[in-house]
């Protein structure tokens, strides 16, 4: 065969021009691999629901969330439809990707690593389980309040993967290897007082000689006067959610007396139970005085007993994926007798700035690194009532 001529003839040929209907779908599923690939590997965008990061974070502030901070997360459900997270739009349950097959934990290379008082978007550690249009995001804490039967005959019960769970955003306020401590409304870790930070809200008991504080000057400050912000405990009481710079004005406020921390076991009957790790037998622990707490590093060993067992039982069960029983006063891991765990990954404690008004930690304990989403980076776009805040745009997230 004269190949030479071969070539000439078939470059003679007139190419046949692509449809105008065939370019369009051509540029449509580059953009769609493209935006894949980014929201992947590079950053995602997020909107802000709900005010447990208040005032840092404000309810419809619109967040780039960074995934190379601390490494791409590979996809772990890596057949999905584009841009939906777990749900298909219009449905309530339907799921928007298949569990056909599972990719393990892995991670790229980032910048840093998940750092103290970082900004993080996680992965709902409770949300393997959910209850379809249940007010309560845990389904845990619904079987703890009202028992399992009562829970499955109300509500449609789903599982979800790691990578398919609601998305949250708190701050870490305990890394992999430390000890936490809550005293008061004070953070420590490792026995040193946390900063505060500026944003951050917590609620106070504001008493006064008498009258009420002028709701303009609350205003001007930055105070919210309306439940559930506010509360009159009595003539002379009143319940404030406050930032550290707002504790400082009011003191200055000749009517005012008195400021302290607000403490809800000690306004009510307090459920023990409600609180991480759910064992009122061996933790009278509250989400205002709670540890000391070790958080578990990858490699790290514990001794395991019945005094911390409830700390450590779902990192075993659930998250690491171990088979988990007690026979005859021992523990009974994937069939062996043991008396300690080492910890195949690393963990963190995530707290919301609002804190009376969050539902963080100290309600469903740890966060293990294989949720981790990426570091909040930029606030893109925020609107409230009186339409986009300006301030808020192109703000970095500290």
């Amino acid at each position: 065969m004269n190949l030479a001529f071969w070539k000439k003839n078939k470059d003679s040929q007139p190419k046949k021009k692509k449809s105008q209907a065939r370019e369009w779908l051509d540029a449509g599923i580059f953009a769609i691999i493209a935006a894949t690939l980014i929201r992947t590997f590079i950053f995602e965008a997020y909107t802000i629901p709900t005010p447990s990061m208040e005032k840092t974070l404000l309810v419809n502030d619109f967040l780039f969330v960074s995934k190379i901070s601390y490494g791409p997360r590979i996809p772990m459900t890596p057949l999905a439809v584009p841009f939906v997270h777990h749900t298909l739009p219009f449905t309530k349950s339907t799921k928007a990707y298949s569990e056909a097959v599972k990719w393990k934990y892995r991670r790229l290379p980032g910048f840093s690593d998940i750092k103290r008082y970082d900004v993080v978007v996680f992965n709902f550690p409770e949300g393997d389980t959910v209850a379809i249009d249940s007010p309560d995001p845990s389904y845990y804490n619904m079987v703890r309040q009202n028992g399992w039967q009562a829970v499955h005959n109300s509500y449609q019960i789903i599982q979800r993967p790691v990578d398919k769970r609601e998305n949250y955003i708190k701050r870490c306020m305990g890394q992999a290897g430390d000890t936490l401590r809550i005293v008061h409304g004070a953070v420590y870790i490792n026995g040193q007082a946390a900063p505060v930070p500026p944003g951050s809200q917590h609620k106070y008991v504001v008493e006064t000689t008498g009258d009420q504080l002028n709701p303009s000057r609350l205003e001007e400050l930055g105070i919210t006067t309306t439940p559930p912000d506010f509360f009159q405990i009595d003539a002379n009481k009143f319940l404030y959610n406050l930032t550290p710079e707002n504790v400082a004005a009011l003191k200055q406020f000749p009517i005012v007396k008195n400021i302290t921390m607000y403490e809800a076991a000690a306004f009510s009957d307090f459920n023990y139970n409600d609180i991480f790790p759910h064992d009122s037998a061996h933790f009278k622990w509250t989400d205002e005085n709670f540890g000391p707490m070790y958080i578990p590093k990858k490699g790290a060993t514990v001794k395991l007993d019945e005094s911390n067992i409830a700390l450590y039982d779902r990192i075993i069960r659930v998250y690491e994926g171990n088979t988990l029983e007690r026979k005859d006063g021992k523990f009974i891991i994937n069939g062996q007798p043991v008396d300690s765990y080492t910890f195949k990954m690393n963990y963190y404690w995530m707290m919301g700035d609002n804190r009376n008004n969050s539902l963080d930690s100290r309600f469903w304990g740890f966060v293990p690194e294989d949720h981790v989403v990426g570091k909040a980076w930029l606030i893109w776009m925020s609107y409230g009532e009186g339409g986009i805040r300006w301030s808020r745009i192109f703000r970095n997230i500290k």
